[in-house]
């Protein structure tokens, strides 16, 4: 059994891993990250193709490997391939049937070719095992692939996923060109009724998603309602509970402005009294820090101006010591501080106070007068 310690130091690399990299890379982050989770893979395909849900045992879902290597030796990466068993019944057939999500955050007019050619791939390394194992010709038998699109992006998709769309082909010549299904998901025009009538957690966080770019108050009331909802995740199933709240923190610190961050993260702490769950945003934070600091270092090379570099490394360490202060005492009086912070110019006395705020039970334990 994991030692505690070793489990928390698991999550804190999960963390600094999911909140590492550049916003730019946000949207891919957070669909890879979100579909880890095998019950998101079910919430999913319940909304997309419910009559699919109870033949799928999604207990014994793997997610396989993405790369595959041509003949030219290119290698090509899907999004994310599962096998999962197909069910009859109560009983599991040894039919594995493979899951091909597809993330798109932009559309793609040659969407249904690319699956193809994905599709392609997989069935291709599905003949080279065969081939490898020696299996008779007569028993060869290709695993049936269920291909998702789930799409975020803000850009109405009106592209069919139809490959004949992409190919100027008269009508008589149409049954020539391979056609297929494609499931999808459009997550900002679809209607919050039908994302959340399963009820699941999945399609309630896909409501927060919806709102990423919205007003503030409409985002907090997307967030009040969501974390009303999985509340009864936590006495259940508290990995799913820590990783829905860990999702929407990092919706909050990647597509928030900085100044709204406060309000939204005060409201997750009041709906929880986990203490994991209170560490994990602490963490968060930590890494944004961390992230800022790199940022600003960055920022001051291209301008060219060793002053700009520190600079921009202190008023990075500056709001990170702000943040942590309002996660950690939500009543401190922000005037009374600011000006106490940004008073402060010396890197190495930003990083004690940094460590202060951090490991602080009262604000008695913080000594804002000796860092002046």
């Amino acid at each position: 059994m994991p030692r505690e310690a070793d489990t928390q130091d698991t999550l804190t690399q999960e963390i600094r891993d999911l909140f590492k990299h550049p916003i730019s890379h946000f949207a891919d982050r957070n669909a890879r990250w979100l579909f880890k989770e095998k019950e998101n893979v079910r919430g999913l395909v319940e909304i997309v193709a419910s009559e699919l849900v109870d033949y799928l045992d999604f207990e014994k879902l793997v997610e396989l490997n993405r790369s595959f290597i041509t003949g030219t030796l290119r290698e090509l990466e899907s999004d994310i391939v599962f096998s999962v068993p197909f069910k009859t019944g109560e009983e599991t057939e040894e039919l594995l049937i493979y899951i091909l999500l597809e993330h798109q955050s932009t559309v793609d007019p040659l969407m249904a070719f690319r699956l193809l050619f994905y599709m392609c791939q997989i069935w291709d390394e599905q003949r080279r095992d065969l081939e490898s194992a020696k299996v008779p010709r007569s028993e060869w038998w290709l695993r049936p692939i269920l291909p998702i699109v789930y799409y975020t992006g803000s850009q109405k998709w009106h592209t069919p996923l139809s490959l004949t769309t992409s190919m100027e082909v008269p009508t008589i010549l149409e049954r020539f060109v391979p056609s297929f299904e494609t499931l999808f998901l459009g997550v900002k025009d679809t209607d919050t009724a039908d994302l959340t009538k399963t009820d699941h957690p999945l399609g309630w966080l896909l409501t927060v998603l919806q709102q990423e770019h919205a007003d503030k108050n409409v985002m907090l009331d997307a967030l009040r309602r969501v974390l009303s909802h999985i509340q009864q995740l936590e006495p259940i199933d508290a990995a799913q509970y820590r990783n829905a709240i860990l999702y929407l923190c990092h919706l909050i610190f990647f597509r928030r402005p900085e100044n709204e961050r406060h309000d939204f993260l005060e409201l997750v702490n009041t709906h929880t009294h986990n203490e994991e769950v209170r560490n994990m945003v602490l963490t968060s934070a930590e890494v944004l820090i961390e992230q800022g600091k790199a940022e600003g270092i960055e920022q001051g090379i291209e301008q060219g101006k060793a002053e700009g570099k520190a600079e921009g490394e202190i008023r990075a360490k500056q709001d990170s010591i702000l943040t942590l202060l309002r996660l950690q005492f939500p009543d401190v009086s922000d005037a009374v501080v600011i000006k106490q912070i940004t008073e402060i110019n010396d890197l190495s006395r930003l990083d004690t106070l940094f460590e202060q705020v951090y490991n602080a039970a009262t604000l008695d334990d913080i000594d804002l007068e000796t860092q002046r």
